[in-house]
């Protein structure tokens, strides 16, 4: 049973290292593989691209000092066009100015060593936080995530950061000194990168009175904004909006790989819904989301737990959010496994592992079936591709909320109480 299998793996310090240290050295082998890969046949390979491609061509163009044509669908799509030497997929550039400032320095880099870089840097961070929060749980953890670790890698995407930013503020949100409160708050504020990843955790701030945690986020994200305004002038804002609209449209029509797709909206709308009853659907969830959280807060069995239900209702927001955000329900499941071996039976247990370890692995799997069969965007439509990754998680929740209710222990001053240390016993004593 892979409950039994995963579990006995905490019990036995020596398989347990063997087990991280390989999943460790297969993941730096992944990385090196993939710029070896980028430095012999560039970001662009016939049809099929990384994702890092968009970043780098966007990096760039700081330099050039026309990002607010990046935000214009029809000129991104030219300048990809230009970069892959003719190809025809487009991905549109939606991101906060934010991040792009943070992309700066890897546009004076060829596009192999801005991705090797980008994506060594960011992998050290998330796996660095994600063994501070699962201590002994860490093998278990990695094999069930393996398969979002991997598509994060192959395609260059942020989920490494957008992970180790939630799982910073897990860590220290709940912390008894006031530097715990601001370095959560530092992370949240950052996560103005990504902010619809980010509203679960304001949430919860919101609901636990953490207003030094609070503070801090608005510091940032007011200084953050102040220099993007600055840098790049105050049209950037029009033209990021402007992009924020017709990826709307994008989205109405279909036009993303909804396969790959982690949100209740991708899998109504692959089910032959219409747009506006999968949005509307987009937004029960969201509401039974946040529910989750609330009643974690008031009710759950542990602060650490409660974070958990936050890192995973995290990705059920939006309806906009993919396989490689997924490293967040990583962060969330380390959250709550001390709690799930006593609140969860064996055979729930295992249920939850399953449900997480198909949304990890199922856009993989299915670009790998697509990437076989030699199929263009412009062929998707003809495959049968469901969004399974939905599915799946708003299952998870379902099984978390089943827990809260059967298992919640009485209202107590929750909303008041006083920030615990969550770190591992472990982790502390490297403080």
């Amino acid at each position: 049973m892979l409950t039994d299998t995963l579990e006995q793996i905490r019990f036995l310090p020596s398989k347990r290292a063997i087990y991280v240290r390989v999943i460790f050295a297969g993941l730096a082998a992944m990385v090196l593989f993939k710029g070896l890969r980028f430095f012999e046949g560039g970001l662009w390979y016939g049809n099929q691209t990384a994702d890092f491609s968009a970043f780098h061509i966007v990096a760039q163009h700081i330099w050039l000092d026309d990002l607010d044509l990046t935000y214009q669908f029809s000129e991104f799509s030219k300048m990809q066009a230009v970069a892959s030497g003719g190809a025809t997929s487009f991905m549109p550039w939606t991101y906060p100015p934010q991040f792009d400032l943070l992309l700066a320095p890897f546009g004076l880099l060829p596009g192999w060593a801005a991705y090797s870089l980008f994506t060594a840097l960011t992998l050290a961070a998330y796996l660095m936080t994600l063994r501070a929060i699962a201590g002994n749980n860490l093998a278990q953890v990695l094999v069930i995530s393996f398969p979002a670790i991997a598509i994060t890698i192959a395609c260059g995407q942020n989920g490494f950061l957008t992970g180790a930013l939630i799982g910073l503020v897990c860590l220290n949100v709940e912390r008894r000194q006031m530097l715990g409160q601001v370095l959560a708050g530092l992370a949240l504020g950052a996560m103005v990168m990504k902010p619809h990843l980010a509203i679960v955790a304001g949430v919860y701030m919101l609901l636990t009175r953490r207003w030094t945690a609070i503070a801090t986020a608005a510091i940032v994200v007011v200084t953050s904004t102040a220099v993007c305004t600055l840098a790049f002038g105050p049209q950037i804002w029009i033209a990021w909006l402007g992009a924020i609209k017709e990826s709307a449209g994008y989205l109405e029509q279909g036009r993303y790989p909804l396969f790959r797709m982690i949100s209740a909206y991708s899998s109504l709308y692959k089910s032959g819904l219409s747009p506006a009853a999968a949005f509307w659907g987009q937004v029960g969830v969201a509401c039974l989301a946040l529910a989750a959280v609330t009643l974690a807060v008031l009710r759950g069995p542990s602060h650490r737990f409660s974070l958990g239900v936050v890192a995973i209702a995290s990705v059920m927001i939006s309806p906009y959010a993919y396989d490689y955000d997924l490293p967040i329900v990583a962060i969330g499941l380390a959250m709550l496994l001390p709690d799930l071996f006593t609140l969860a039976s064996t055979r729930e247990r295992n249920t939850l592992y399953g449900l997480i370890l198909l949304a990890n692995s199922y856009g993989l799997l299915q670009s790998a079936r697509l990437a076989r069969e030699h199929v263009t965007e412009e062929d998707l439509q003809r495959y049968f591709t469901p969004a399974i990754a939905g599915v799946a998680l708003v299952a998870v929740l379902a099984m978390l909320l089943r827990l809260l209710l059967r298992d919640a222990r009485p209202a107590t001053a929750a909303l008041h109480g006083e920030p615990a240390d969550l770190l591992p016993r472990h982790a502390r004593v490297m403080e």
